[in-house]
Order: C-alpha cells, then structure tokens, then sequence
C-alpha cells in the first residue's frame, strides 16, 4: 500500500527570517513546499528546498494574475492545503512631517498581499478543505508614533481572517491569525541594537503556533488571533 502524498504548503514572504522559519518546520513534517517571496529565491534556498519542493521568486503579491501564476505553478505538484501569509513590511514614520503614500505602501506590503495570496488559494482550499494562517502583529492592537500605517495595515489583517473564517466556516477551512511581538531577527537587532533582545520572540517560536494551527490537533480553531508576544 503506498504511502499518501505529503500535503503541499504554500508560504510567502518565504525567504525572510520568519517564512524561513516556518518554511523549515514544515519541511521537517515531510510536507511538500511552495515558497513565494517578493525577491529572487537566494542560493542557501535553492539548495534547502530543492525539488519536490517549488520556489518562486520576484512575484507581485499585490497583484492577482502574479499571484495566480504561483499558485498554478505550485498546485501542478499537488494541491494546496495550506496557506501562509507571512509577507509583510515596517516602515517608521510620523504622519506630521511623512508622506501619505506610506500608508498605501503599508496597506499593500501587510493587507493587500494577504488578501491577493488568499484569493489566489481560494480555488485549491475550496476543492478539499485547508486552512490560512495569516501573520498580523502584537502592534496592531495599539497605534504609536510613528507606527500608525503599520497598525492600521495590521489590524487590517485580523479583520480580513475574521471575516473570511465566517465566509469560509461552512467549507472546512480555517482562517487565523497569529500575532508576533518584536521578533529575534538580524534586521531587528540591527534597527535596535541597545534593546533587551532575551524579550524578544524567535522565529521559530512563532513557527511552532503557524504548524500548529495547521494540524488536525487545531481543526476547531478560526477567526482567531493567537498572541505570541515572548516576555516583551
């Protein structure tokens, strides 16, 4: 009796610190990788995730036809079940003396990549059932100078799982968030380098919530917004 095809899991933002993470945890399940990012897949990629698994770079999450084309790329290998929406941005800046177009870039890095991504995996979800985790912030739950684009565009996407757990509660899929305080990464440590980083969370931490929303074990679990926020 052969032995069933590993789950394909599509991750975005997938070669950032965090969809790596979560990328890696996955790939220890056995589980069969879409990884999508905004950037060209880099070399430690290729070679981390080579074939079954399927990478794909320099795509416009932003845009339907380009995230479309990903995921007809991905699902020629096997369906997908899952997905990630770990694509994203900060940028710091007060609305005082900053440019208005900050917050559209805000909304489309964190809002309108989750939304397309999702929209893309609607037609593989629907055909059998899955889930969609998507990746808000501990920001979100209060705006701070210079953070207003960011929360709003985050808080914008814990209204989107919301809302789409509802639309979707009826075709056995879920839908939820996962919301990281200050994550332990290279960038960060850089950006802050006199901050307390033992209170930040690691990635792979929130890798560990993101595999468990996808298993069975979380199958009753939607519309929710699951802090993991470390010591901070």
């Amino acid at each position: 009796m052969s032995s069933p095809a590993p789950r394909t899991v599509v991750i975005t933002g997938a070669f950032g610190a965090l969809g790596s993470a979560v990328a890696r945890r996955f790939l220890a399940q056995g589980a069969r990788l879409g990884l999508i990012d905004r950037a060209a897949a880099p070399a430690w990629a290729r070679e981390a995730f080579a074939s079954p698994h399927v990478l794909v770079g320099a795509v416009d999450l932003a845009d339907l036809t380009a995230a479309g084309a990903a995921f007809e790329q991905i699902a020629a290998g096997g369906r997908p079940e899952v997905l990630v929406n770990v694509a994203g941005g900060f940028r710091f800046e007060k609305l005082t003396n900053g440019d208005p177009a900050t917050w559209e870039l805000m909304f489309t890095m964190n809002l309108k990549t989750a939304v397309v991504a999702s929209r893309a995996a609607l037609p593989y979800l629907l055909s059998g059932g899955g889930c969609i985790i998507n990746i808000g912030a501990a920001a979100a739950a209060r705006g701070h100078t210079g953070t207003g684009a960011y929360a709003a565009s985050k808080a914008g996407v814990e209204r989107l799982s919301e809302s789409l757990a509802e639309e979707l509660k009826e075709q056995n899929i879920t839908v939820n968030t996962i919301l990281p305080g200050t994550l332990d990464t290279p960038a960060n440590r850089a950006a802050m380098p006199d901050a307390d980083v033992t209170r930040w969370v690691p990635p792979d931490a929130v890798a560990d919530v993101v595999v468990f929303l996808a298993s069975q074990a979380a199958r009753a679990v939607t519309g929710a917004a699951i802090r993991v926020f470390g010591r901070g």
